[in-house]
Order: structure tokens, then sequence, then C-alpha cells
């Protein structure tokens, strides 16, 4: 049984825009469309079937391409979580952004311990966004959007400014704590400002198996599967937001922490794919996160229980009446990892990109920071349309604020891209510029079929790699040599794309932080 506290959800008001046919029942002013933005965590640009998936089945997420347009060459905010997350609230790529990294902000205690932050939760979360930020919640919520944010958040530890109900949302449940998204059995998730405690035992992430246990027995894996899955929990909230907010025009971001390491998924989907792949060796986790008697299953069962919520969602849209005025994006927050058993090359996670240590997520390789777009808005986006336009994370606040009629702050890096969207003239990026202070420090610029990253930049290295994505997809063959004008080009962007970052975490000494 769940216990909850403050569940509270305002109500808001219909507002007026000129994108959508659908009325009000009191009158016939149009009603501006609901926005519903779906972020998986960790999801490779190759591992949905309409990517070119051959292993995991996503017939709904599918079926939404289907009936509106892929983005084949869309990127996110970061490599890793936290930074990308704050790069798609707030408009500005990661030389401008306030979080640039993930920082668990350990100045407070003993931040990795699971145990310690179930007893204090001045512990959990991570770095707050500073309190006058703004956010797509709080510029949709000027224009009369009810807002909500279901899932992971990541961006400001509870009883902080940084934290959602303060940040543009009116209503939040899920992990306020990336490091507690460690385990889908938690002890609690977050409603709005307070604790939900699920009937849980304590199984701290990264614990192995017992002493003496058969890695080849189920038996030995029972203890990671427990009672309360947190994301039955948070669809079930998302649902209910929705239908609470029927009449109003709402904005949803969904961000879920599939299929995220540790490999926990529910047991009717490991079956199905334990019959499909057949025995397979077992993950005893020696890379970090929990064991899983069927590694491959259980990562597959992951991905096709997200693919089965969609469905869902999709249809309480339609039943509710509000589908066809209801603008659907998926997408994911960095490329696919290379931990906790879940075996990128195995998928090819990373569909045409390389997807192995060094390549997928945390580098800004193009397996690291391409992933898959999908955009569907019945009547306005032509079915099974797929566009070539460059986009990043940084253009979602613009185009969303243009969606809902809302004023975009004009210190954003981003350009919508609704003109893609309504298949009209779109404005296009000169470059695309991330910066990322982990992983021995990264810089990277994408300008038209030219990709310059330079990496080790902690281990004083400064020298550019060039790759022509147009012949070398898999970035394998650096040409900066014989194209010295255009290095020069990209050394120039470089400069001129950063500030130097408030917080001295993410800064870099070798660019002259």
């Amino acid at each position: 049984m769940i216990k909850q506290v403050n569940s509270t959800l305002a109500i808001g008001l219909a507002a007026i825009t000129a994108f959508s046919s659908c009325t009000t029942k009191e009158s016939n002013t149009p009603k501006k469309p609901n926005i519903i933005y779906i972020l998986a965590d960790d999801l490779g640009y190759g591992e949905l079937g309409c990517y070119g998936q051959k292993h995991i089945e996503t017939p709904n997420i599918d079926q939404l391409a289907k009936n509106g347009m892929i983005f084949t060459q869309h990127y996110s905010g970061s490599p890793v979580c936290a930074p990308s997350r704050c790069v798609l609230l707030t408009g500005k790529h990661s030389g401008h952004s306030y979080v640039r990294g993930n920082d668990e902000w350990g100045s407070r205690g003993n931040v990795w311990s699971y145990k310690a932050m179930i007893a204090d939760s001045t512990l959990e979360g991570q770095r707050p966004l500073p309190n006058d930020t703004k956010t797509i919640g709080r510029l949709l919520q000027q224009v009369g959007y009810k807002t909500g944010i279901v899932g992971k958040w990541g961006l400001g530890a509870p009883n902080t400014e940084g934290r959602p109900t303060k940040q543009g949302f009116d209503f939040f449940c899920g992990y306020n704590c990336q490091r507690q998204a460690h385990t889908y059995y938690p002890i609690h998730l977050y409603k709005n400002d307070h604790r939900i405690y699920l009937n849980n035992d304590t199984i701290a992430p990264n614990t192995k198996l017992d002493k003496g246990a058969d890695p080849l027995k189920e038996e030995s894996y029972a203890k990671y599967n427990l009672n309360d899955y947190s994301p039955d929990i948070m669809f079930d909230e998302l649902m209910n937001f929705v239908d609470e907010n029927k009449e109003n025009p709402f904005y949803l971001y969904w961000a879920t922490p599939i299929p995220h390491a540790p490999i926990q998924a529910p047991q009717k989907w490991v079956d199905y794919y334990t019959k499909k792949f057949g025995d397979e060796k077992p993950y005893v986790g020696n890379k970090g996160y929990f064991p899983h008697r069927y590694p491959h299953a259980g990562y597959a069962a992951m991905i096709s229980y997200l693919d089965d919520q969609v469905g869902l969602l999709v249809k309480k849209l339609k039943d509710l009446g509000i589908y066809d005025n209801t603008l659907i994006v998926f997408t994911s927050d960095n490329g696919p990892t290379y931990n906790g058993g879940t075996d990128s090359p195995w998928f090819n996670s990373g569909g045409p990109f390389n997807e192995e240590y060094g390549w997928g997520k945390g580098f800004l390789h193009e397996g690291g920071i391409r992933v898959p777009m999908i955009a569907s808005w019945p009547g306005k986006i032509a079915p099974g349309s797929k566009t070539e336009h460059i986009s990043a994370f940084w253009d979602v606040l613009p185009t969303l604020c243009e969606v809902a009629g809302a004023s975009t702050p004009q210190d954003v890096d981003g350009i919508s891209y609704l003109p893609t969207l309504l298949n009209k003239k779109q404005k296009e990026h000169e470059a695309l510029y991330w910066e990322f202070p982990s992983y021995n420090g990264q810089q990277a610029i994408r300008m038209g079929k030219w990709k310059a990253i330079r990496k080790n930049i902690f281990k004083g290295n400064m020298t550019l790699e060039l790759y022509n994505l147009e012949t070398d997809i898999r970035e394998e063959n650096n040409v900066a040599e014989s194209h010295p004008d255009i290095v020069k080009k990209m050394e120039q962007i470089l400069s001129e794309s950063r500030t130097s970052p408030s917080i001295d975490r993410f800064k870099i000494k070798q660019l002259g932080d």
C-alpha cells in the first residue's frame, strides 16, 4: 500500500491559440494544443523499430512515427543525464547553461549512500537550478498551461529552489534524485514536495549476489524484484494528470527513467524475451548496478514495457477525445550506456554509430548525443514524414513556446523547429555546440556535414579531430589535416560559443576558466 502525502493538483483554464481547431465546450474559441514530451533515459538511436532495431519490439512508438515525423539528425543537450535535461528545459546549450555536468553536490555529506539518503532528505538530489531560471514549464504556465513532470528530475534537491514545483511545474511525481533512480524498487518517490513511501525493502543500488548464490538459478536474483515497481506508480500518476486536465491545455514532461540501468523489468516481458532470445550468460554485476539472470531479455523487456505505456497513453488521449489536439514528442536524453549489463553492441543500440565505451553515453561522438526523435500531431504533422533538419535539445524551448503561443526569451540558443513540423520554411543553425567537463573534458561542433570534436582536454590536448558525416557517419576517419580552413573556422566557433560557468565543478581551465 502506498502512503500518499499532499496529493493536491490544480485545474487550469483553457486559453486561445491559432494552432488547433479543437474547441471548448463553452464556446467556439479554439483551444491551445496539449503538449506531451516523452524523454527516455539512455535510449540509443538504434533501439526503436522505426530506427532499425531488430531485437526489441516497439510497435506503439513505431506507430507514433507512422502517424508523424521522424527526425534523423536530432541531438541531445549533453551525453549524460542532468546537463542534457538542463539544456532541454532552458533552451541554452552547454556552453551557456547553468548545469554542464552531473553534480551530485557531494559537499553535503555521504550523498552516495542509499540508506543515508533515505534517513536524511538533505542528502538527496543534485545541485539546484537557480530560482529565476526561465524553464519551459514557467513559460507555458504564463499562457494558461497546467504543467506536470512525471519521472526523473535531477536538477535540484528537495527543499531547494531547484525542485520541480519551484521551476514551473504544477505537479511532480517521481525521482527527485537521479542516484535513487538506480533502483526501480525504491523506498520512496516524491509527489509534489513530499515523499510517498512504497512497499519495498531496502536493496541498495549495486548490491551484488549473495555469497555462494548460483548465478545460473533465477531464484538467486529474487531480492532485486520487490513489490512496487516505480514506473507503474509514476504511470498511474501520469494518467491521472491527463484525466484531471483534459479540459485544460496541459504540458506533460514524461521523463521516464527507462531504460537506464539497472536492468529491472516486469516478469511477463522478461519471460517473453527469454523465450525469444533463448538462454544467455547471466550478468553478475561486475559493471555496476544489479545483476540479472537474463540481461538481454531484461533490457529488451524494459523498452517494450515503456512502449506498452506509450500505447496506453495514446489510447487514453483518444478515449478522452483530445488526441487530435495533442502534440507528442518522443526522444532520449543521450546515447546508449556501456555498463550495468546492457550490452549495447549486441543490440546495435547506436544504430549506424559506434556505441562502445568511448563512443556512446558520456562522449560527444554521434553515438553519445545523436538521439531518436519522433513528433506526432494529427492534422498538423504529415503522417509517415521524415526530416534531416539538424536540431538539438536547446531548440525544444522555442519550439514549444511557439506551439503554445508563449514568448521565447531573447537569450536562448535554440531555434524553433515548428516550421519543420508543419512543412514550412525552416531557419537553420550555422553550427551546434557542446562542451562536457567530464570523461577527461570534451568539446564538439556540428556544422553542416562537418563534425569537430576535441577530447582529453584535461590532459592538455587541444587538437581538433574533424569528420565528414556524409561519408564517415561512424567518425573513424579524421580529416583535419586535409581541411585546415574548416578546422580554423571550427576553432573560431569554439572560442565564441561559450561563457565561463558559474559553478567551479564545470570549469575547464584549459579553456581559460
